[in-house]
């Protein structure tokens, strides 16, 4: 496995306190970068100052993306740019708030934080999309997706405010974009963010009653690999605006007969699959920010799994 470089470069980061932004955060720290994360509680690291603020308030936002990275007495020099933002920050779910609010938000914050990074001059932006644009996850029902694997033209026809607020969100980043061709912006279609330490939980229940994860697409996305991601996206320059599906290489599935493929054919009767799947080949397709940004999985469960069966003679 070879080990990512080191960096010397500076992140505006929001939402860094959440459950995916905080793992993230951790594994930026690691190659070396200096961090500023905009959320509205504190993260509970010390190498990372907070500012508070809601980036609803496009005044707010765009002091976000052009101040100093932690208090100092006096403070260093002037105030320079950051070299990327990553916007993590939002409402991550349907319920937590009224559908309207949920919106307002999601979109709102987001068209701040474009704006303000575009005509700051910062010239790599990253958001935090996902796989619940396809229109399966929060859906009133039993929806289908429109065929296996996923890929990042694949329809997206979601039915609730968190997923239809994400394609909002892609839609205002094109049209940045378009305005202001010298910026990268890559969306990341993020899958079920698992962490570290709820890791061997939550796959156990994944091999154990696969039927009833068809919500994640039998995916997942490992919260120090998606740090991964975003390091090898800031890395890359010149792509302009790109989405991709952020998840890790292999499907959620047990030990079975036959490929992924198969099993998706049996379980999703109605649904397309295109091509030869993989025995353990993700449904929801990475070979795009695999392919285009050079990112490598680190963390892939199978293996860990194994190895705690072999330590412990049970997952």
């Amino acid at each position: 496995m070879s080990i990512p470089p080191k960096s010397s470069k500076r992140i505006v980061f929001t939402g860094g306190s959440g459950v995916a932004g905080r793992h993230v955060i951790a594994r930026l720290l690691s190659f070396g970068y200096e961090i500023l994360n905009v959320d509205a509680v504190p993260l509970d690291n010390p190498k990372v100052h907070t500012l508070k603020a809601d980036l609803t308030d496009g005044a707010q936002a765009f002091n976000s993306l052009s101040c100093h990275f932690r208090p100092s007495e006096p403070f260093p020099g002037p105030v320079t740019t950051p070299d990327a933002v990553v916007h993590f920050a939002g409402i991550p779910q349907p319920m937590r708030l009224p559908d309207n609010e949920t919106f307002r938000i999601n979109t709102l914050s987001s068209y701040n934080i474009l704006e303000s990074a575009c005509k700051l001059g910062i010239k790599k932006i990253i958001l935090a999309s996902s796989i619940t644009t396809y229109g399966v996850t929060y859906a009133d029902g039993d929806a289908q997706y429109p065929h296996f694997p996923l890929t990042e033209d694949s329809p997206m026809l979601p039915m609730d405010v968190y997923a239809t607020s994400k394609v909002c969100m892609e839609r205002i980043a094109h049209s940045f974009a378009l305005r202001f061709p010298s910026v990268d912006i890559y969306c990341l279609r993020i899958g079920a963010v698992i962490e570290p330490d709820l890791h061997a939980q939550k796959f156990a229940a994944y091999v154990a009653r696969p039927q009833d994860f068809k919500a994640h697409a039998w995916s997942y996305t490992d919260a120090r690999d998606l740090g991964g991601m975003v390091h090898a996206c800031v890395g890359k320059g010149g792509l302009g605006f790109q989405v991709f599906n952020a998840v890790n290489d292999e499907c959620t599935l047990p030990e079975r007969e036959g490929s992924v493929g198969d099993w998706l054919g049996r379980v999703c009767p109605g649904t397309e699959v295109r091509g030869v799947m993989g025995r353990w080949e993700s449904p929801v397709c990475n070979a795009k920010i695999r392919e285009m940004v050079g990112w490598r999985e680190e963390f892939g469960w199978r293996g860990r799994m194994e190895e705690k069966q072999d330590n412990e003679g049970c997952w």
